[in-house]
């Protein structure tokens, strides 16, 4: 089996110059990078990790920590940091920390992370104080997206915002019975989220001066399944609302689920807006606030890499991104109208007589 040694005497170069021209160091001049190709090749040669990381003191591996594997936002969010680091040639690891509950999680241990990483990115989870203390032992550079870990740099949207906006489109379009769809158990293990939506949507219905029924505020585990199971308790009281804002696109689905299981039209009957601009939003015409997903997967490893490689002389580290200001970058969202929701019809001649209309009688 080749070793560097032999590719570096095939090259006419030293060791250290092969190890840079194989990972695509750019003080490495072309032609002597082709030459290394070229020999690397005809010699059948392979880089070993293991030995890398022991002459560098680094495993290029950032490790990713995320509390669910599959669902949307998740998925989107690792695809767009693991896309990133490649790029550098960081290799991604997941550190999945899913428990039976939705609402709870795995601890972060020693063994997860020690010797393992070079950095992490946390996805939305928030760190007990052991946990902060293990990342502060093990002084391992982290930058957070959604949930703050605290003295890390931060990748966030403002949530409450995105929730305001999606209030307030409702409220042009007329509608004053508006129900929410996304809350979660004051103990809940991923609150942060759920709990800033939830309180934009409070404040700003207040704001426009109109009613909180708290019939009309549901609790899920932000899953379409559990959505559309809970979801029929929207619609059981006397008046039910005439628009529900859901906290997610996939809460936005199941509740639309079970509307189409009694009868009622979206958006003649029921208008319903998520946040996300999930994967299927578009197709099924879904009116969202957009958050940008992949921006902020992009962002926060572009932030970690440039604390990993900004002492390096051999590559260079990525800028960080525009709009970082004491160590929080926040995204803006956007509205995106499509066709679950419509101007209030103060009756209907299908589904209930009473959809948030003035009374009739």
């Amino acid at each position: 089996m080749s070793t560097i040694s032999d590719v570096a005497r095939a090259a006419g170069v030293s060791a250290a110059t092969v190890s840079r021209a194989l990972r695509g160091v750019s003080s490495v001049s072309a032609s002597t990078r082709g030459r290394v190709l070229r020999a690397a090749e005809e010699l059948e040669y392979v880089a070993s990790p293991t030995a890398a990381s022991l002459a560098s003191g680094r495993t290029r591996v950032v490790g990713i920590v995320t509390p669910f594997m599959t669902r949307w936002f998740f998925a989107s969010a690792v695809s767009a940091i693991e896309k990133t680091l490649r790029e550098h040639d960081y290799l991604a690891l997941l550190v999945d920390l899913e428990a039976d509950s939705a609402f709870d999680r795995l601890p972060l241990t020693p063994q997860m992370l020690n010797k393992r990483f070079d950095g992490l990115v946390v996805l939305n989870v928030p760190l007990r104080d052991a946990e902060l203390t293990l990342l502060d032992k093990l002084d391992l550079p982290t930058v957070a997206i959604g949930n703050p870990v605290p003295g890390r740099p931060l990748v966030r949207i403002d949530d409450e915002e995105a929730v305001r906006t999606a209030v307030d489109h409702l409220v042009d379009l007329g509608h004053t019975m508006i129900g929410y769809a996304g809350a979660v158990p004051a103990d809940a293990e991923h609150r942060l989220v759920p709990w800033g939506r939830l309180t934009g949507f409070r404040n700003r219905m207040l704001e426009h001066g109109l009613v909180l029924n708290s019939d009309w505020i549901l609790t899920c585990d932000w899953s379409a399944q559990d959505a559309a199971k809970q979801a029929m308790k929207l619609f059981l009281s006397d008046r039910m609302p005439s628009a529900v804002v859901a906290a997610s696109d996939e809460i936005a689905i199941g509740v639309m689920a079970v509307a189409a299981q009694l009868g009622l039209r979206v958006p003649q009957d029921l208008s319903v807006i998520g946040v996300d601009d999930y994967a299927l939003s578009d197709v099924l015409k879904l009116t969202t606030v957009r958050q940008d997903v992949v921006g902020q997967g992009e962002a926060a490893a572009d932030i970690l890499l440039h604390e990993l490689l900004g002492g390096s002389t051999e590559e260079p580290a990525p800028p960080l991104p525009d709009g970082l200001a004491d160590g929080v970058l926040t995204l803006p969202t956007q509205l995106v109208p499509r066709r679950t929701t419509s101007p209030l019809r103060q009756c209907t001649d299908v589904g209930p007589p009473l959809l948030g209309g003035p009374s009739q009688s």
